[in-house]
């Protein structure tokens, strides 16, 4: 009897640890390019209403086997922007990967450059971006591919120091493979910027080769907010 009592303790307590994780993992937004039929992406951000930045038009940008492939060959800085309201989410995980890192970044040597950069922002609020002629912008987190930086470090730009934090997530990873990277935002954001995290109001997909050499390669299939 006692053995049958401690197999049926065993049978719930697994029960519990399969199936609660589920749940806590809700996801509440998804960015899919999984499905996406081979080609050019830029008309795909413009439907999705993404404003394109700086240079993005010169980035290239396609769908390639249900990925979203950014490439730069020269001295780019774009981004793909889009504002949005995503309630209740926490996490964010991201399957994406780099084929190819731009010589000469790195943000431990204060060469703040990258392949790829997912930055969340949160709220409305104006922060300062500790320039007169850099426009003020709302909290952010950025999450970046790099080939020399150190994981979980948090990384400051030089502007925005106020407002803005850097994590590299994806760091020396090896060329072309797909890696599934997590992030919490909520505790972040409370120990970062001392206050309760808004809810996420934008997603900005950032590339800035300048002044480095080689360009940049770099991919996402899926990004999940999950609460």
């Amino acid at each position: 009897m006692l053995r049958k009592q401690t197999r049926r303790i065993l049978v719930f307590a697994l029960f519990f640890f399969l199936t609660v994780p589920v749940a806590m993992s809700q996801v509440v937004y998804t960015i899919d390019f999984s499905n996406e039929a081979d080609g050019n992406a830029q008309n795909w951000f413009k439907i999705n209403h993404f404003e394109l930045e700086r240079d993005a038009d010169e980035i290239k940008a396609v769908f390639e086997n249900g990925k979203l492939v950014l490439e730069t060959e020269d001295d780019i800085l774009g981004l793909f922007s889009k504002q949005m309201e995503i309630k209740g989410a926490t996490r964010i995980r991201v399957e994406w990967g780099v084929d190819r890192y731009p010589i000469g970044a790195d943000w431990t040597k204060g060469v703040l450059r990258e392949a790829l950069t997912i930055v969340v922002s949160f709220g409305k609020e104006k922060i300062s971006s500790g320039s007169s002629f850099i426009p003020n912008v709302p909290y952010f987190i950025g999450l970046f591919i790099g080939e020399k930086e150190i994981k979980d470090k948090v990384y400051l730009g030089k502007y925005f120091r106020e407002g803005g934090r850097y994590f590299c997530l994806i760091c020396g990873g090896k060329a072309g493979e797909m890696v599934i990277s997590e992030f919490e935002f909520d505790s972040t954001f409370k120990e970062q910027f001392k206050k309760a995290m808004p809810d996420i109001s934008a997603v900005t997909f950032e590339i800035d080769t300048r002044d480095v050499s080689g360009g940049s390669r770099a991919f996402i299939k899926k990004i999940e907010f999950l609460k």
